[in-house]
């Protein structure tokens, strides 16, 4: 089965998006693995904080399969697709890599592009996946986060709980 690893960011409502999207990411793919939960500063445009994280899944499913059902998962959290590329968003969720697979496939770059030039991306994959080789890089996914210039974008954990414990009655 072939590992697949999420970029999901937020900054409108993150905290309740993030949380949503987590439970349908459940649903969708059973176990799932979370990084760490990171704010940033909106890259490419003025705007709110963004949480991100990576989430990691073995999934049976096909890439194509995958990809239309994450854009459902989006459109369920209100994505608004006609908003300049660089806006805020409920939900972004990207993938970034899925098993080996290097080069276009379904449309898709992989791995993302964005792996090597954004630490929200790069981080929590550093952190879920330290040992794995970007193929076009050759090196390690913490071999590149030790590499990069951490002072080019802000970074930081925040604490973040899920899933959320209900009460209960006795």
């Amino acid at each position: 089965m072939p590992t697949l690893s999420l970029s999901i960011g937020s900054n409108i409502e993150p905290v309740t998006h993030i949380r949503q999207v987590l439970n349908l990411l459940a649903q969708e793919f059973g176990s799932i693995s979370l990084s760490k939960v990171y704010e940033s500063e909106a890259v490419g445009f003025d705007g709110d904080n963004f949480m991100n994280l990576v989430v990691i899944a073995e999934v049976e499913t096909s890439l194509q399969e995958i990809s239309l059902r994450l854009k459902n998962i989006e459109d369920q959290l209100g994505r608004d697709r006609q908003q300049p590329k660089f806006s805020g968003r409920t939900m972004d969720i990207d993938i970034l890599t899925y098993g080996d697979e290097s080069g276009v496939e379904c449309g898709l770059s992989l791995p993302r592009e964005e792996i090597t030039r954004n630490a929200f991306a790069l981080l929590p994959l550093a952190e879920m996946l330290p040992d794995i080789v970007h193929q076009q890089s050759g090196k390690t996914y913490a071999e590149l986060w030790q590499g990069f210039d951490k002072s080019s974008q802000k970074l930081w954990p925040i604490d973040f709980q899920w899933p959320i414990e209900t009460e209960t009655a006795p």
